[in-house]
């Protein structure tokens, strides 16, 4: 998997120095739905157990991307892969009475978003409007820190986004997003290790080259 991820993010840094013309790089940050109820499930019963449950639904990520003109320059059907790094989600067990039953769970998330979209370009200084779908694979992994233990699985599910960017010059554009991840719920053997589905948030710095 770890290998997979790398010739991902091997494409998107080389793709836009390898053509020219309508290929674009991009960074992001954004928020968005996270339930991580396996963490908040495990020792559920043990009450003499404090339990400190640390969210983070933020994530950051990269985009390499291309776009063919329509019959008008202003119309365009584009291709984005990405690559998005989800917050951690860590939980704490303490256990006052016996400290030997502490415990520490984490959750970590990454995300290969394939996305096409028709987007309405109106130009430099001027808001352009995009909206697509795509598929994206996602790799959810759990772990026990205390006894290096962890489960990991991943899963396939489609998205749906829209959102508007301002071109500021010819080479650099600012882009606001919204998505709807659909059944993005990674489960194995009856536990769930990781939920993002619903709604995120993205502001994303666009280079075309």
């Amino acid at each position: 998997m770890k290998k997979c991820l790398l010739m991902v993010l091997g494409v998107l840094m080389l793709a836009p120095a390898a053509f020219a013309d309508n290929w674009g790089l991009g960074l992001k940050l954004g928020v968005g739905e996270n339930d991580p109820k396996s963490l908040d499930d495990v020792y559920d019963a043990a009450t003499f157990l404090d339990r400190e449950l640390d969210k983070n639904g933020g994530f950051f990520g990269v985009e390499a991307m291309y776009e063919w003109n329509l019959a008008s320059e202003m119309d365009k059907i584009g291709v984005r892969l990405g690559v998005d790094f989800y917050g951690e989600n860590e939980l704490e067990l303490k256990n006052h009475f016996d400290p030997t039953d502490d415990d520490n769970y984490k959750e970590t998330t990454y995300a290969i978003p394939l996305t096409v979209y028709y987007k309405r370009d109106n130009g430099v200084n001027k808001l352009s409007y995009f909206a697509g779908v795509g598929l994206t694979f996602i790799s959810s992994e759990v772990e026990d820190d205390i006894v290096d233990e962890s489960i990991d699985d991943n899963k396939v599910f489609p998205h749906i986004v829209a959102g508007v960017e301002y071109r500021f010059t010819q080479v650099f554009a600012l882009g606001l997003e919204a998505k709807y991840n659909i059944s993005a719920k990674v489960k194995k053997d009856g536990i769930v290790l990781s939920d993002r589905s619903g709604f995120s948030g993205a502001l994303t710095g666009r280079f075309y080259f």
